[in-house]
């Protein structure tokens, strides 16, 4: 089968349907996409591979028991686990809304049932088709953004906004920064972006964890020694601040740095030289420094365990980083992000995520911030058997105590809200820009705000 020059351009639909009757009146009611039709489950797994079609209508009585529902079930199945981005519809038989519900469980995306509302189901159709754009859309956003310098980091909210343009403005400045956060919310990846921006990208970026070396070790592993400085010295060994000449240093968990060292580094940040361990000679060494802690420094200032005039040395510039809880949006976001990256890697792909999880997302504190949602993600890919994760597949099956909604009014009420949520968020609040994104008129997009309360 080819493209004819009237179906050319045309969005693809896929009708798995056994019945010629009806195969006949759903070409006629949807002359504006390009009709394909697979009277089976085999031809349909064809068609999938052969022209991947955005949407899929479906009924799940299908040869060779088109009186029940397990080859359909079987056909909803496979049709995801090859395309898990593929909106499939399927069509059940009169108040057969049990099997309906499964097959939602299963990650179709809705239903209709016999007989059949001409108008209800092109625009659940039509609907179909534009979630998948804004899908396809979004993912080519986030792919774009975690090719940038600001990798990894994805804002959702004015606060990691704020995060974004400060680290726009201090990267090219060679000043001293510090980054103050929760454990977990992506210090690192604001240090890295400092030094991607910066006129020392080309060099190295050299990371220490203050806390997990023991403070006997941690000055010889910040500032080297020599040959025969302590039992076991056998060579020269260069330290992080040596090596990360000419780029950047970046010190993690500075808070706890013990006091003894705390003098030595200011001392080093003061003249912009070292001493080896076991050495005499002053090394001078072009390193910007870059600390990060989810410490209260000024609380341990008052308790006289962090230096003062340290403090005002790696303070030149603060950023605070928002804890995942407080990001507007961004559990979510960075869900649908993490999805798109272990699902590649994983080898499982997966097509999303269902209400309840959403709903569980944002409702959960997350007090391992993003660290934790990763692993959430991660293990959930790998574990769970839908191509939708559940709570239960993120254990967050307590996060929410919301009963599972079945009102397809209600669900697609929140479909609406979320899909309007995101792409404002990546758009940056832009109504326009949103509004192309999400392939409605300015005007439209106006009254979804004002219905669902999203924006100001």
């Amino acid at each position: 089968m080819t493209d004819s020059p009237e179906t050319q351009g045309k969005p693809r639909l896929l009708v798995v349907e056994d019945d010629p009757g009806l195969q006949k009146q759903l070409r006629w009611s949807f002359d504006e996409y390009e009709v394909l039709v697979a009277g089976d489950r085999e031809q349909a797994l064809v068609m999938m591979r052969r022209y991947e079609p955005a949407v899929v209508l479906q009924d799940l009585g299908l040869p060779p028991d088109p009186a029940g529902v397990a080859e359909g079930m079987r056909t909803l199945k496979e049709i995801l686990s090859l395309a898990p981005y593929t909106r499939v519809i399927v069509i059940t038989g009169n108040a057969d809304r049990d099997n309906a519900m499964r097959a939602v469980s299963y990650g179709a995306y809705d239903f209709c049932q016999k007989p059949l509302d001409p108008e209800m189901l092109r625009l659940i159709v039509g609907r179909g088709f534009r979630l998948h754009q804004l899908e396809m859309q979004n993912r080519q956003l986030l792919e774009g953004q975690m090719r940038s310098p600001f990798e990894g980091l994805i804002a959702t909210d004015d606060a990691m906004f704020k995060v974004c343009r400060m680290i726009e403005k201090v990267a090219p400045v060679d000043v001293s920064a510090l980054i103050l956060g929760e454990s977990g919310t992506g210090k690192e990846l604001i240090a890295r972006a400092l030094h991607s921006q910066s006129g020392r990208k080309d060099a190295r970026f050299v990371a220490i964890n203050c806390a997990a070396i023991p403070e006997t070790l941690l000055e010889s592993e910040l500032f080297g020694y020599e040959k025969g400085a302590f039992t076991g010295a056998a060579k020269q060994t260069l330290g992080k601040v040596e090596t990360a000449n000419g780029g950047t240093l970046f010190l993690d968990e500075i808070g706890d740095m013990p006091l003894s060292l705390q003098a030595k580094l200011l001392r080093f940040l003061q003249d912009r030289v070292i001493e080896r361990v076991g050495g005499r000679q002053e090394i001078p060494v072009n390193v910007r420094v870059v600390c990060a802690t989810n410490k209260d420094l000024q609380a341990l200032i008052a308790e006289q365990k962090f230096r003062e005039d340290l403090y005002f040395r790696i303070s030149e510039v603060t950023i605070n980083v928002p804890p995942l809880r407080e990001r507007r949006g961004g559990p979510t976001t960075l869900a649908h992000a993490l999805l798109r990256k272990f699902n590649g890697a994983q080898g499982r792909p997966k097509r999303g995520f269902t209400d309840d999880a959403i709903a569980a997302l944002e409702a959960y504190r997350w007090p391992g911030n993003v660290r934790e949602l990763e692993n959430k993600v991660k293990s959930a890919v790998i574990m769970a058997e839908g191509a939708l994760l559940t709570p239960e597949d993120l254990g967050l099956r307590d996060a929410t105590g919301a009963v599972p909604v079945f009102n397809l009014k209600e669900v697609r009420a929140r479909a609406e809200r979320q899909a309007i949520q995101q792409a404002l968020a990546t758009c940056d609040n832009n109504v326009s820009h949103a509004s192309e994104l999400l392939g409605v008129s300015r005007p439209t997009l106006y009254d979804l705000m004002a219905k669902y309360g999203v924006g100001n």
